[in-house]
């Protein structure tokens, strides 16, 4: 019970940490660097409650009665929990301490109290999400954590652009939450209690329908396809530590309560895992192909964004899968690497966001056409930013290779099994590994790079101690965990057991060790350093010479020019046309007259396909059909009473039909 308390002040801590600041002068440093502290403390004291759960094997929880009528104030820690507690108390925490340097209080006098008090509450309302265990009090911090992120990451809400995102962001999570409304009072009419607990019958429809709202309401937080769309402006606009949080820990808010959900249910049907593995394939590729037509550095994060939510998806379904069929294996290696990847994300996607901060804080642009030959300027971002890079396209020795190869592994096990659809699932996962590549190596190569396109970076130089070490402690989670995966084993193998019910499964004794012999990849890790380390050593002395008085690359002219380089666009665009559907191209002609033409130039926009032709025009015409209504909302009291008493008949008549729970 101490442990829980323990938690219990850690989130407390987390949600008021940015109070103290209100209290002071707008421009007064110690608010916010109070506000740092107190983030600090709760993280400490949370990932020391973390870590006793995790010794013990305990499962410390509380429910005590708290007025709301049908519902308890229960909380619980178990592995599950455990996990996603990790990320919740690590990002922010770094976020806070990178914003000391990227967001002073002292020049950002009219809104950077209350971006420090919505950061923390947002840090603390996630962390209550994940221990709570009554469908109310979920939804209560849900909610928190919903507001929190709107009004952190509309911070800048004198700008249009940002004012706009805040609101796609508003009304996608509402509608996110308005299903999940409807998924706890199905759960309370089929259980007869909002507890979230285990031991429930259900019949296979309502078992069927408490998934789909379940799929629904989380996704569009979790941002899977098509239900991303408020995701990538809401991250371009937010400032950057903010983004960082919000991809690297609050979309996985939206995989948690998918696996909380689905771990309080029965044997599920194999459409369910066949579904997740679709809906992931889709996010996975969609979101890289997307992302390779941006030009904005944030909008390129963002959309990688969907596409590792969609990995970790796959990874769920093959976990479903894997429980429908009875083969523990399949379990796993799917919920395994899944649950690894939320973590191995939450430590690259944050330390990308951290470095294009960076960028835009030195350069004043996140353009991607106006940067280049950042690496000269800005030497330790860029080293830091590469591992990143590198990371997130899974590549040895980083951690990102080592959740996704447990994935493969599961995909090619189950050729044997009576469910095609998992096998086919790895050429998808096989697409978006060289999607990433191509993509980041775009990124990487044409911000830090080359000559620089524009006079944005003449300036621009490597960050203070404050901003870089926060990426610094990232990059090496990154490499910890890809070069010593297996110390993530016991963890995982805890909230995999406790996620899915084993008993009577013939391979419910396998262990991680066995089905996925973790260390191979250490060894392979181990051997590629020192390999990278003696190669550096040999040649260091060639790469000082050469690289003296001279850009980082010439594009194979003798004399270039900014002109001569390939752009981002340009670098992307071959591959993006080989999806044109998905980024749905704009076309722009280009006329030229005259002996003595005017200057012109060529651009092309590579917007969201789901967001141009299906969300917009389906918004437009609800917008187009909902005045017909105007005579409902007249603004006169007696009519809104009228309302109000019909539809409390009408839910007294349904509530009198005695149907039972």
């Amino acid at each position: 019970m101490s442990v829980l308390f323990l938690i219990l002040i850690a989130v407390t801590l987390l949600g008021l940490s940015g109070l103290p600041a209100c209290l002071l002068s707008a421009r007064s440093a110690i608010g916010q660097r109070v506000a740092t502290g107190l983030m600090l403390l709760g993280s400490l004291l949370g990932l020391t409650g973390v870590a006793a759960v995790l010794a013990r094997h305990a499962e410390p929880s509380l429910s005590v009665a708290w007025g709301l009528p049908q519902s308890r104030f229960a909380v619980a820690v178990d592995p599950i929990a455990a996990g996603f507690l990790l990320p919740v108390f690590i990002v922010p925490a770094l976020g806070s301490i990178y914003g000391l340097g990227y967001w002073k209080q002292s020049e950002h006098p009219a809104n950077g109290r209350r971006l420090g008090l919505f950061y923390g509450l947002l840090a603390g309302a996630m962390a209550l999400v994940v221990i709570a265990r009554d469908g109310m009090l979920f939804l209560i911090a849900w909610e928190v954590m919903a507001i929190a992120a709107y009004f952190a990451a509309t911070t800048e809400d004198d700008k249009p652009e940002v004012r706009r995102a805040g609101w796609i962001y508003l009304i996608a999570t509402h509608i996110g939450t308005l299903c999940l409304l409807a998924m706890f009072a199905y759960w309370r009419h089929a259980t007869g209690s909002f507890l979230l607990e285990t031991g429930h019958a259900f019949t296979s429809g309502a078992a069927g329908t408490l998934f789909v709202l379940a799929l629904i309401g989380f996704g569009f937080k979790a941002g899977l396809m098509p239900l991303h769309v408020w995701l990538p402006g809401a991250h371009a606009n937010a400032p950057s530590h903010v983004s960082a949080v919000m991809s690297g820990v609050m979309l996985k808010m939206g995989i948690y309560g998918i696996l909380r959900m689905t771990s309080l249910m029965p044997v599920p049907p194999a459409w369910w895992g066949g579904t997740l593995l679709a809906a992931g394939a889709l996010s996975g590729l969609a979101g890289l192909v997307l992302a390779i037509g941006q030009s904005d550095i944030k909008r390129v994060l963002a959309y990688s964004s969907v596409e590792n939510v969609g990995i970790i998806t796959m990874g769920v379904g093959l976990a479903l899968l894997g429980r429908s069929l009875g083969l523990w294996e399949l379990t796993l290696l799917g919920l395994g690497g899944a649950l690894l990847h939320v973590w191995n994300h939450g430590l690259f996607k944050p330390l990308l966001f951290f470095g294009a901060g960076a960028v835009m804080h030195s350069t004043g642009t996140r353009d991607m056409e106006r940067l280049g030959g950042l690496a000269k300027r800005m030497p330790a971002l860029a080293a830091i930013f590469l591992v990143g890079c590198v990371a997130i396209c899974a590549l040895p020795p980083l951690n990102g290779f080592a959740s996704e190869w447990l994935l493969y592994l599961g995909f090619f096990r189950s050729l044997g099994s009576p469910s095609p659809v998992a096998a086919t699932s790895a050429v998808a996962l096989a697409m978006i590994g060289a999607l990433a590549v191509a993509c980041f190596v775009r990124l990487y190569f044409t911000v830090f790079l080359g000559l620089p396109r524009s006079g944005a970076g003449e300036k621009a130089q490597d960050p203070g101690a404050r901003m870089i070490v926060p990426m610094a402690v990232l990059a090496l989670g990154c490499a910890a965990v890809g070069l010593f995966p297996s110390l993530a084993v016991p963890v995982l193998e805890g909230a995999v057991r406790a996620w899915a019910s084993v008993a009577g499964t013939s391979d419910a004794g396998l262990v991680l060790a066995q089905v996925a012999p973790l260390g191979w990849i250490s060894l392979m890790g181990l051997a590629l350093v020192a390999l990278c380390v003696v190669v550096y050593l040999a040649l260091r002395g060639s790469f000082r010479r050469a690289a003296k008085g001279r850009p980082t690359w010439d594009c194979g002219y003798a004399r270039p020019a900014p002109r001569m380089q390939y752009t981002a666009s340009s670098l992307g665009r071959s591959i993006a046309a080989l999806f044109a559907p998905i980024p749905a191209p704009k076309g722009q002609r280009i006329s030229v007259k005259g002996h003595f033409p005017e200057l012109a130039r060529f651009e092309g926009p590579r917007p969201d396909a789901f967001l141009e032709r299906i969300t917009l025009p389906a918004t437009t015409a609800i917008d187009r059909f909902l005045p017909r209504f105007h005579l409902l909302q007249r603004g006169q009291t007696h009519l809104y009473l009228l309302y109000v008493l019909v539809i409390t008949i009408v839910l007294l008549a349904v509530g009198g039909l005695g149907v039972p729970p």
